[in-house]
C-alpha cells in the first residue's frame, strides 16, 4: 500500500509505502477490542438490573409479611374487643335487672327510671357520609354502649340518692310502738284525769307493759334529755330532726345519756311508774315544731 503526503511548507509530495499485513492485523485487533468492551459493558448492565429486581422482590416480600402481621394483630385485637363488648352487654343486662327491681321495690315512677329504653340522643352530622364498614359499625356499637352505661350509672346514682333519702327520712321519722310487748292503755286527747277525774287534755299515748321491759326509740336521733322532769318522772327526749321530737316518760330507769345518738328500735329505758303514774307504762309523746301531735298516726307506719 502506497500513501502520498503533501506538505504545505514546500509543496513537495512524500510517498510512504505500508505493508498490507500489519494494517490488517491492526484493524483486526481494534475490532476485537471494541467487541470485548461492548460485551463487558453489556454484561455489567444486565447484572445490575437483575440485582435491582431481586432487591425489589425482597422488599415486596418483607412488606407482605408486615401486612400479614398487622392483619393478624388487628384481627386478634378485634376479637378481644368483641369479647369485651359481649361482657359489657351482659353486665348491662344485670344492671337493668337490678334497676328494675329497685324501682319496683321503691314504688317509683317506672317511666322516669326506664332501664329498658336506650338514652335519647341526636344532633347534626358534620362529617361527610362514609360507606359503612365493619370498623365503623364496631365503633358505633362501642359509642352506643358507652352512652348506655353513662345513662345507667346516672339513673342508678339518682335512684340510690332517692332511696337513701327515703331510708333516712323513714329512720328519722318516728314510727312504730315504743315498747316490744304491751297494750295501749290511754289515747291522745280529752280524757278523765286518773287522779282528779276531771276532763283534761292528754298530750300523748300510754302503753302499759311489764315493769322492767324495754322502752324503744321510735326513730333515729340524738338524746336531748335523760333525767327526771316534773309529772313525767324519768324522761327520755329524742330529737329526730325536721322539727320532730319524741318523749318517753315514767321510766323505771333511763339507759341513754344526753348527746348520745340512738337508732330506731334501740333500748333507751326500762318500763316503770315514776312521776305522776298509776302503774307501769310508757307515756309516749310526739312533738312537731314544739307542739304535741297525736302519736297514733305514727304508730302504724
Amino acid at each position: 500500500m502506497n500513501i502520498i503526503l503533501f506538505t504545505s511548507r514546500r509543496g513537495q509530495a512524500r510517498n510512504i509505502e505500508i505493508s498490507p499485513l500489519p494494517v490488517s492485523l491492526t484493524v483486526l485487533a481494534g475490532l476485537i477490542l471494541l467487541c470485548a468492551i461492548s460485551a463487558w459493558t453489556g454484561s455489567r448492565f444486565d447484572g445490575d438490573e437483575l440485582n435491582y429486581v431481586a432487591d425489589w422482590q425482597g422488599d415486596i416480600r418483607r412488606h407482605q409479611a408486615e401486612l400479614r402481621t398487622v392483619r393478624e394483630t388487628t384481627q386478634a385485637n378485634l376479637d378481644a374487643l368483641a369479647l369485651r363488648v359481649g361482657q359489657i352487654q351482659a353486665q348491662m343486662l344485670r344492671l337493668n335487672a337490678l334497676g328494675e327491681r329497685l324501682v319496683s321495690k321503691a314504688d317509683l315512677d317506672g317511666e322516669e327510671f326506664d332501664f329498658d329504653s336506650l338514652p335519647a340522643s341526636g344532633g347534626p352530622h358534620d362529617r361527610a357520609e362514609l360507606s359503612p364498614t365493619v370498623l365503623d359499625d364496631f365503633i358505633a356499637t362501642l359509642d352506643l354502649l358507652d352512652a348506655s352505661l353513662d345513662d345507667r350509672v346516672h339513673k342508678l346514682s339518682v335512684l340510690e340518692t332517692m332511696l337513701m333519702d327515703r331510708s333516712l327520712r323513714e329512720r328519722l321519722m318516728p314510727s312504730g310502738r315504743p315498747i316490744g310487748k304491751g297494750w295501749l292503755s290511754s289515747k291522745f286527747g280529752m280524757r278523765a284525769d286518773p287522779f282528779t277525774g276531771k276532763q283534761e287534755h292528754h298530750k300523748g299515748l300510754d302503753f302499759a307493759g311489764k315493769e322492767g321491759a324495754d322502752v324503744l326509740a321510735t326513730g333515729d336521733g340524738v338524746v336531748t334529755w335523760s333525767g327526771r322532769r316534773s309529772g313525767y318522772g324519768n324522761l327520755v327526749e329524742i330529737n329526730h330532726g325536721n322539727g320532730y321530737v319524741t318523749r318517753y316518760g315514767h321510766n323505771k330507769s333511763n339507759t341513754v345519756e344526753v348527746g348520745q345518738a340512738v337508732k330506731k328500735g334501740q333500748q333507751i329505758a326500762l318500763i316503770g311508774s315514776t312521776g305522776r303514774s298509776t302503774g307501769p307504762h310508757v307515756h309516749f309523746e310526739v312533738l312537731h315544731n314544739g307542739r304535741q301531735v297525736n302519736p297514733a298516726k305514727f304508730i302504724g307506719r
